[in-house]
């Protein structure tokens, strides 16, 4: 019988080649020291697992094509690691990590199986993993299991990435199974029977910050320490691996090791700096950004609790475990840089100490000039730069929040505003796009709910004592930062302030307001553009333009978490054509033509994937 190209696939294994492996027969969740990673030896089959979604373009990336992948009857088993594909070497990697500022000792792959490093000619190697194969050496107390809903928002969002141009993990299948495994889906005490489902997941290396700590040594606070602490000899061949693998231009110009480890150590704050620009200019929130969740190469990696913003708000949370708001869309770059920082001190000597901290020093600026690039072709503004444009983005920005536009939508609109023309009329000509803005902001009734004070003890104050603390902070400001956490309370206030001033408000007058506050800023945005113009007097060219790259830097459709619901509703009935069809969507997200037909089916919503999402989609707990 002719071998299938699954059966064909070239691996290469370099990881496994290049450094420690842990050998032991033991099946079971156990510490494993002096390894990088531990093979498993046993696979754990699924119940006869099916393939239901596949990404054409990542299986490309393997020299695979989705026809032969379902042609060969042997699939399902491959692609759920129920079968071993021949020259994989099943293994999990270990790695520790920071989790919400905590060292947390071992963690390491406790649902993911390495199978080895692919070679795929011009596409470069590809290291494969299944996501949800069973359990490993590091599973602690799980089962190493994924279900479906989980794994249909990790298989949609990294491939949504991927179409947006923004580094990323790529997931090439989804299979499913008869499997069932137990679940808590909201952390309500509730459990339920889900179906078990595997993602085959590709990256040049799936290697982390947090790679780097299991040499770490005790940890003052939490008393724990790494599975190899002191081994600097295995830290040294894994900073060699990857440099030399996945930064061969460093490996090259850098003779001395203290300079190349230097070099390397700037690149990965420049492309993580970028990264979570890019994040940022998207709406686009991690949800859980521990540092074993941070690729060493500037990728997004692992896909939990994240979430596309839908209203903008700088303090939007999309992990519904992260209480105190640690991993919020306005904390990221800062908690970046301070993955970074726990990077450097778990690579310790082979770094300078004063350059890694300027290198740290550096990271804010860096941040800050990817966002801003990115900003202003968000804005359209390409052919000059002027120092007025940070202000006029915190000014959108600030306006965008008080009105409650929706982040993806109101920026795919602004394209829309006119240049400026000799002789129009300022209000006549930008009133359509203000009204269209309008349809994307909130309501009066949706904005009083989302400033309702969230914090913990705010459950048990009413109104009037929260006017108290205000009155502490005015006239006692000593007191008040003895007795309040401070960004807590800020926030807290701010959003009785804007509550108290709302419940004063009639839904006409706010109305009214907030069209003006929009007027304001277009009419400066457009002042602003008219500086475009002064470059050139073709303004037909001008206006191409600025259409071709607001239109490519402004998607119209993102991954809203209404919209995988709905794909994950309709698959737990056994329907996938809806995750077939989001994925073909999400794969052309600044297309207009895709995203405007309404949801076909008994559970989907009457809105394309276009709109400004549904009142639902506001319950939706992701954890």
């Amino acid at each position: 019988m002719e071998a299938s190209a699954l059966q064909l696939l070239p691996f290469i294994n370099t990881a496994l080649k290049q450094l420690p492996v842990d050998d032991s027969e033991d099946p079971g969740p156990r510490t494993v020291p002096a390894a990088c990673f531990s093979r498993i030896l046993a696979l754990q089959p699924l119940v006869r697992p099916s393939v239901v979604c596949l990404s054409r373009s990542a299986l490309a990336l393997l020299g695979l094509s989705a026809q032969e992948v379902l042609r060969d009857p042997l699939g399902p088993e491959y692609l759920s690691g129920s079968r071993r594909i021949p020259g994989s070497e099943p293994a999990a990697h270990c790695y520790c990590g920071h989790q919400f500022g905590l060292f947390a000792g071992q963690l390491g792959d406790g649902a993911a199986m390495y199978l080895g490093e692919v070679e795929s000619g011009t596409h470069g190697n590809w290291e494969v993993q299944l996501k949800g194969a069973g359990v490993t050496p590091f599973s602690r107390d799980g089962d190493g299991r994924k279900v479906l809903r989980s794994s249909i928002r990790e298989f949609l969002c990294s491939e949504a990435m991927a179409a947006l141009g923004i580094p990323t993990t790529r997931a090439a299948s989804l299979v499913t199974s008869d499997l069932l495994v137990s679940r808590d889906p909201l952390n309500s005490g509730r459990r339920i029977p889900e179906r078990c489902s595997v993602v085959l997941r590709l990256a040049p290396s799936f290697i982390r910050f947090g790679s780097f700590e299991i040499f770490m040594g005790k940890d003052d606070f939490s008393g724990l320490q790494g599975p190899s602490a002191g081994r600097h000899d295995i830290c040294a061949q894994l900073l060699d691996y990857v440099i030399e693998n996945f930064y061969p231009g460093i490996q090259q110009a850098h003779s001395k090791r203290r300079d190349r480890n230097m070099a390397f150590f700037k690149e990965v704050m420049v492309r993580t700096a970028k990264l979570v620009a890019q994040w940022q200019c998207v709406g686009f929130c991690h949800g859980v950004l521990n540092t074993d969740n941070m690729s060493i190469l500037g990728l997004t990696l692992d896909y939990g609790p994240f979430g596309f913003m839908d209203r903008f708000d700088p303090d939007f949370i999309c992990n519904a475990s992260d209480k105190r708001g640690r991993y919020s869309y306005q904390a990221q770059p800062s908690v970046c840089r301070w993955n970074l920082a726990r990077l450097a001190e778990a690579l310790g000597s082979e770094l300078n100490v004063a350059e890694a901290g300027a290198t740290l020093d550096d990271f804010m600026p860096t941040y800050e000039a990817f966002y801003l690039a990115i900003m202003r072709k968000k804005l359209g503004l390409v052919r000059k730069e002027e120092t007025e444009d940070c202000e006029l983005i915190s000014d959108l920005l600030r306006v965008m929040h008080n009105t409650g536009a929706d982040f993806t939508n109101t920026f795919r609109l602004l394209s829309r505003v006119p240049l400026p023309d000799d002789g129009d009329s300022e209000t006549a000509t930008v009133g359509p796009v203000v009204d269209l803005i309008l349809e994307q902001c909130a309501s009066i009734e949706e904005l009083k709910v989302v400033n309702q004070p969230t914090v913990e003890d705010c459950i048990f104050l009413v109104f009037r004592e929260l006017a108290m603390i205000l009155s502490m902070a005015q006239t006692d400001p000593v007191l008040f930062c003895m007795v309040a956490d401070k960004r807590d309370a800020a926030q807290q206030l701010e959003r009785l302030g804007r509550l108290k001033e709302l419940m004063e408000t009639d839904g006409d007058e706010l109305k009214k307001k907030h069209r003006n506050d929009w007027i304001h800023w277009i009419h400066r945005y457009r002042r602003r553009l008219a500086k475009e113009c002064d470059v050139t007097n073709d303004l037909q060219l001008i206006k191409e333009a600025r259409l071709s790259v607001m239109n490519s830097n402004n998607p119209r459709v993102v991954l809203r978490n209404y919209i995988a619901q709905n794909a994950i509703q309709a698959a737990e009935q056994g329907d996938f054509t809806e995750v077939n069809r989001v994925l073909r969507v999400l794969e052309q997200p600044f297309s207009d033509e895709f995203g405007l037909e309404p949801l076909d089916g008994p559970s989907a919503s009457t809105l394309g994937y276009d709109r400004k999402p549904p009142a639902w989609a506001q319950r939706i707990c992701i954890t």
